[in-house]
């Protein structure tokens, strides 16, 4: 058995990671006031309260990688690597500058035209994220964004505008990147800021109206295009137990159950019992309208996709305390693995085991939508020697083959995260690398934005020639 031959091969990137011209056409949106430096987790999960520019900060998200300018000279590598898609997100504040607009802003949707126009030149389908960790910050100030039922109808009038502006050039739609993130870093996902005293409540309060907002985007993109697949996505990495201790057992199944949470409403129609039981316990009370459990249950999406980077670790036992670097999730080390210079850990095993438990759970056809190793590279002679960045990929893909070929998961394609280095979510680092193409910038945003191939492109172009025959 082999691969598909519709697999869809390619990358995959967010707008306030790469766009830049961030005072081009368009508004302030949360993810451009994430400055690199202390503060920038402070920010990120809504405890230090940022809602304008200042001169103490560098905001990365500014220039990106100038793709803004750059888009045809980088559709143009992406096609020579022969990607079959591309991922990309569209900016909200460049359709509707501060979300409150009737009208469209139409110099925003222009430039998403000309990058559509540009991808279907080459035959790269687009793949489109609605909304990647991006909200429009007079949202924020006007309601408190996601904490508000009214954010539903801002969402939804992006989500019109899309729909029937590319009806017929973009088929596949993710409605929410990383959904679960919510609950760990509120302001980059969401653009939550908790005032005193808010937590969890809010959280779950806020996760309910994008979960009823992602039904009804569902519901509109069939309406509007029966041929739109609509997709949610999953923040992914199963979490395995430190021992073979019931306790540690119980507690591996608990944490994953803190992002199944999002999928299982998304994609069986419904709050599982063990979520309203666990609002129970914790006394969180949600504002659910009794028109929500028809449009949940009635509109659940076509597809579920991942992101993966890593597993995770867990213990009961206090006394294990040893826990892996730069990660938003807490996890413990795992001493069979490996970690990238960024404490990542390495698991091309658990990409599979992900992909199993995803498919055993939902039987709905998965799509990996972010892979990737972040790395620092160094440019010599106008080419970067990445074998380490050609290693992981090539485990991570003989795995995901496995899932496929013999263990028979129905999986639509896989994008690498940072086909073309981008600025990091997680620390706003340009340093850590993702991408087959390196830009020439570095951490202050100076360089002169120049283009080089990695000799990763040429593995990655192999590859995707032979449709993973060749890995």
């Amino acid at each position: 058995m082999k691969m598909n031959d519709n697999f869809l091969w390619g990358g995959a990137t967010a707008a306030n990671q790469i766009e830049g011209a961030y005072d081009l056409h368009r508004g302030l949106a949360n993810v451009d006031l994430q400055p690199t430096g202390k503060d920038r987790f402070p920010i990120c999960k809504g405890v230090l309260h940022h809602l304008a520019f200042d001169d103490q900060h560098n905001y990365p998200a500014k220039h990106g990688i100038d793709f803004y300018h750059h888009y045809k000279e980088d559709i143009k590598l992406f096609a020579e690597m022969g990607f079959k898609a591309f991922r990309l997100s569209i900016a909200w504040t460049r359709i509707f500058p501060t979300g409150l607009e009737e009208e469209p802003n139409e110099d925003g949707l222009k430039f998403y035209d000309d990058v559509f126009h540009e991808l279907k030149k080459y035959d790269i389908e687009p793949v489109v994220t609605i909304c990647h960790f991006d909200a429009p910050v007079a949202l924020t100030k006007a309601f408190g964004s996601w904490k508000s039922r009214q954010m539903i109808d801002c969402y939804l009038k992006l989500c019109k505008v899309l729909f029937t502006r590319y009806k017929g050039i973009v088929k596949y739609w993710i409605t929410f990147n990383e959904i679960n993130m919510i609950l760990h870093l509120p302001f980059t996902a969401a653009g939550i800021i908790l005032e005193e005293g808010e937590g969890e409540e809010v959280l779950y309060q806020a996760a309910h109206h994008e979960l009823v907002a992602s039904a009804l985007a569902t519901k509109m993109a069939h309406e509007i295009d029966p041929e739109n697949k609509i997709g949610c996505m999953l923040a992914a990495g199963n979490t395995y137990p430190y021992t073979p201790d019931p306790k540690d057992v119980w507690a591996s199944i608990q944490a994953d159950r803190e992002g199944y949470f999002f999928i299982d409403v998304q994609s069986r129609g419904y709050y599982p019992s063990y979520a309203l039981k666990m609002f129970e316990r914790k006394g969180i009370h949600l504002d659910i309208h009794e028109e929500d459990h028809d449009l949940l249950k009635e509109n659940t999406v076509d597809y579920i996709s991942l992101s993966y980077y890593s597993s995770r670790l867990t213990s009961t036992n206090k006394t294990i305390t040893q826990k892996t670097d730069g990660n938003v999730f807490a996890t413990l080390r795992n001493p069979y693995l490996k970690a990238s210079q960024w404490g990542w850990q390495i698991d091309p095993l658990g990409l599979r085991i992900t992909l199993n438990s995803l498919y055993d759970r939902y039987q709905k056809p998965l799509f990996i939508v972010e892979n990737g190793l972040g790395a620092k590279d160094e440019l010599v002679n106008g080419t970067v020697e990445d074998d380490y960045r050609i290693a992981y990929l090539h485990e991570h893909i003989k795995t995901m083959k496995e899932a496929v070929e013999e263990d028979g998961v129905d999986l639509m394609g896989y994008l690498a995260w940072g086909c073309i280095d981008l600025i990091s979510a997680s620390t706003g680092e340009m340093s850590k690398r993702y991408g087959m193409i390196y830009v020439d910038l570095d951490d202050e945003g100076h360089g002169t934005y120049q283009r080089y191939k990695k000799k990763s492109f040429d593995y990655y172009k192999q590859v995707i020639a032979s449709n993973g025959e060749v890995y």
